[in-house]
């Protein structure tokens, strides 16, 4: 699977604001750049997009800053990822142009499962996952 870098970084960002999600002072988006050393330019982009698609929502102000726009049990990183990228298509397309012989329908077959696989996988995972194995790896670093 490839994801672009700013669907990787939309990812992280997400994470970030599920993390602080019920508190009610709105995340920095200073905060998220400086944390995770993503470009604050490009970090404005992502969260415009993601806000967008209905997963942020932003406060102006002093104050101001992002907030999860759903509780994190009802984002997929699928929501996130397709906010920013486009879904791949539904079949591979290079195969697309050759004769269907058995073997390219086997591998066209074979290549469209782990596609789907790959979706539904992205799909399953949601940022309250992902909020729960972030704490699971901070208590596990201080107890080292």
């Amino acid at each position: 699977m490839r994801l672009s870098a700013k669907a990787q970084y939309a990812c992280v960002a997400m994470v970030d604001l599920a993390c602080s999600h019920g508190d009610p002072n709105p995340v920095h988006l200073k905060d998220i750049a400086d944390k995770h050393g993503i470009s604050q330019r490009f970090l404005v982009q992502i969260l415009l997009q993601l806000k967008g698609a209905g997963l942020a929502d932003s406060t102006r102000g002093a104050t101001g800053g992002y907030l999860l726009a759903k509780p994190p049990a009802f984002i997929s990183l699928a929501d996130i990822v397709h906010a920013i990228d486009q879904p791949p298509p539904p079949a591979p397309s290079a195969l697309s142009g050759l004769y269907s012989t058995n073997i390219v329908q086997v591998v066209s077959s074979v290549l469209q499962e782990a596609q789907d696989r790959e979706q539904r996988r992205l799909a399953e995972i949601s940022l309250e996952e992902l909020v729960r194995q972030t704490q699971q790896r901070s208590e596990i670093s201080y107890q080292i």
